[in-house]
């Protein structure tokens, strides 16, 4: 036996090897398409914590924000489809920024493989307590008196605020100008200073100012009243039936990964949102969680890409 074959053996061997190690054998990655701090950064970092304890193995949180989470999103649809990098995916990155760009640089339905949805939670509408309105209607009743001059904060362009805030001024055909802001936090910011009058956001972001006083929660956009800020109203019941946006976040992986690596990280991760201390903390943040196969979770993913895809081209909304 010369030395090539020698050491083509010695290479089929290891690379055998290293198949047949149970997963995680190593560091894998959650890349999270936004800032640190935010709703997404939250939900990504207490799966990461969760996994690497009961898998023994690091799972570390990587950001990479910019365009919409869609800079992230490619990072990982590009990735070796091993369970080593996963995508903590949202409405906005999956259903709203490819029909909102010319391009993206991923198919949000063909590269990736669903893993888990682990949570949604609705969105809180707020106001500065300057601006004389405690409903919807009130809202609705100012806007019109003031055609163009009310306007509204929102963590980015294609974000489901954004788009819950469009979705109300088409139903309502009301003139309301957003500003765009990189993040939530910038949002909130300004309009807790009174630079712009309302914002509506994540209810785990903006329930407690509301609580506190300063700012006034209007209205929660789920169907259902919030199980966490039951005080708050929906939509829907404000006087516009069937009005639903949630902001939710599951895990993706690239499309070929195997099945068998799926399943065990959609068992995991159930089970570690289920830990009783584990759904306290969530539930105090504002987030529900949802107990989701990978088909349901598929079946979720495309509901919502046609949903919001048509809603961004009836609206004829394009990426600034």
């Amino acid at each position: 036996m010369n030395f090539t074959t020698r050491f083509l053996l010695l290479f089929v061997a290891c690379a055998a090897l290293a198949q047949a190690q149970p997963y995680p054998s190593k560091t894998s990655r959650i890349i999270v398409g936004f800032a640190a701090g935010g709703p997404s950064d939250v939900v990504a970092r207490m799966v990461a914590q969760q996994l690497s304890e009961r898998l023994g193995q690091p799972f570390v949180v990587e950001n990479r924000p910019g365009a919409t989470g869609t800079i992230g999103a490619e990072l990982v649809a590009k990735a070796p489809p091993d369970g080593y990098m996963m995508y903590l995916a949202s409405q906005t990155t999956h259903a709203v920024a490819p029909a909102l760009y010319a391009k993206v640089g991923y198919d949000p339905l063909k590269d990736f493989a669903t893993v888990v949805r682990v949570v949604h939670n609705p969105l809180l509408m707020v106001v500065n307590p300057s601006l004389p309105v405690k409903t919807v209607k009130d809202l609705i009743a100012l806007a019109r008196a003031r055609p163009g001059q009310i306007n509204f904060a929102t963590g980015g362009i294609g974000s489901s605020p954004h788009m819950s805030m469009e979705w109300l001024k088409s139903l309502t055909r009301l003139d309301m100008v957003p500003v765009h802001y990189k993040g939530d936090g910038a949002a909130v910011i300004d309009v807790l200073g009174g630079q712009v009058p309302m914002l509506t956001s994540s209810i785990s972001v903006l329930l407690p100012h509301a609580r506190a006083g300063r700012l006034r929660g209007i209205a929660v956009t789920s169907l259902k009243r919030s199980t966490v800020a039951a005080e708050f109203p929906t939509i829907a019941e404000s006087g516009l039936a069937g009005f639903e946006v949630i902001t939710w976040f599951g895990i993706l992986v690239p499309a070929a990964t195997p099945r068998d690596i799926i399943n065990k990280l959609n068992g995991e991760i159930v089970q570690s949102v289920s830990q009783p201390h584990v759904r306290d903390q969530l539930l105090k943040m504002g987030f529900e969680i949802v107990h989701n196969t990978p088909d349901q979770y598929a079946a979720f993913l495309r509901e919502e890409h046609t949903r919001w895809g048509k809603m961004i081209r009836d609206l004829n909304l394009k990426a600034e």
